[in-house]
């Protein structure tokens, strides 16, 4: 336990106060033991961080109020704050927060009332290490991995902008945000754990949906994990050569790599993948493109997604032609595969991923 010592500031002792929600719920178990209380109140008390959220230790109203101040001399919620929204006229919400050490991420709202469908978008990372070449966040360095509960935050406070605005809970959530979820892997997974367990928020795991640039032996582990969410590579090419240009990690994962690992990642867990696909102009748009994604839809089954691109200051890529767009979704769709374009949102804000959070 810390409390104030005689050369310590109290923005220091604060500093040092452990995080609870590091803490397992065994951990819990053992410190509230440590301090004299029944057995029960563990319980108690990790319902109130996971399944409740509650930000400070004053919401536990049902903790004898002792107890509460105790443990906030020894402990604190490091919860994410809201620094900057901003609201386009299609309804999609972006939202920048910081950190507890200052550091900034992004999440987006994504309505689709018509399809009763509210997705959050949520970063796994303070930057990123990948270095794509058409992305807001590749522009900056990766700082550090979200913690578990950084994600889980993004969640719940998306959430209640979900229904404050739309009456509506949240009803997807996509791992798309900033950085690479694969190479956060233990955070990510415990977030999913947190959203999906009936002792946290028990969203179905057939909700989630994880985006990787693709790296082909963590994907083969999140199927030894066997995990339950859905699995999406974002693509953007279907040659190595075109990869390579665009997304250096393809040097290291090409696509006969990734493709095996899919095949294995399908046939152990029986979930469902899909490949995002950014068209760019005169770049990846054309009927040969097409082609070739559609040779790399034959072996499990699969759903492209077909993103219109936002527009990133400082890279020379464009947004394709819509007549070119809908050609290609044509020539997919006659082979049976199941394709969906979808159109840019946000275009009236900072709508690319990192663009908000790499300001200022």
């Amino acid at each position: 336990m810390s409390h104030i010592t005689h050369n310590q500031t109290p923005e220091q002792a604060v500093t040092a106060r452990a995080d609870i929600r590091k803490m397992s719920l065994e951990e819990i178990r053992l410190y509230v033991a440590s301090v004299g209380e029944p057995a029960f109140r563990a319980r108690q008390l990790y319902e109130w961080l996971w399944q409740k959220s509650a930000r400070s230790f004053d919401e536990m109203t049902n903790l004898p109020k002792a107890f509460r101040q105790k443990i906030g001399e020894s402990h604190q919620i490091l919860s994410i704050e809201t620094d900057k929204v901003q609201k386009s006229l299609d309804g999609t919400i972006k939202t920048r927060f910081r950190l507890h050490d200052g550091h900034r991420i992004e999440s987006v709202l994504i309505p689709v009332p018509e399809e009763d469908r509210y997705t959050v978008c949520v970063s796994t990372q303070v930057g990123c290490s990948l270095t794509c070449k058409f992305c807001a966040t590749g522009q900056m360095k990766r700082v550090r991995n979200l913690d578990a509960a950084e994600i889980y935050d993004q969640y719940v406070e998306v959430n209640k902008q979900c229904l404050e605005h739309f009456g509506h809970p949240l009803t997807n959530v996509v791992y798309m945000g900033m950085g690479e979820p694969l190479l956060a892997y233990s955070s990510t997974l415990e977030s999913v754990r947190l959203l999906t367990s009936p002792e946290g928020l028990n969203i179905s795991p057939r909700r989630i949906t994880v985006s990787t640039a693709g790296i082909a032996k963590m994907i083969i582990r999140l199927a030894d994990d066997e995990v339950k969410f859905n699995l999406a590579l974002s693509l953007h090419a279907a040659d190595d050569t075109k990869r390579n240009e665009i997304m250096p990690i393809n040097e290291q994962n090409n696509l006969e790599a990734l493709m095996a690992a899919l095949r294995y990642f399908y046939h152990k867990t029986g979930n469902k993948i899909s490949y995002e696909y950014i068209a760019f102009r005169d770049f990846n748009d054309s009927p040969e493109d097409a082609a070739k994604l559609a040779l790399l839809c034959r072996d499990f089954p699969v759903k492209v997604n077909i993103i219109e691109y936002n527009s990133v200051p400082g890279t020379d890529f464009g947004r394709a032609d819509e007549d070119k767009v809908n050609a290609f979704a044509r020539i997919l769709r006659s082979r049976d595969i199941m394709v969906t374009v979808r159109r840019s949102r946000g275009r009236d804000i900072d709508a690319a991923c990192g663009q908000l959070a790499n300001k200022e």
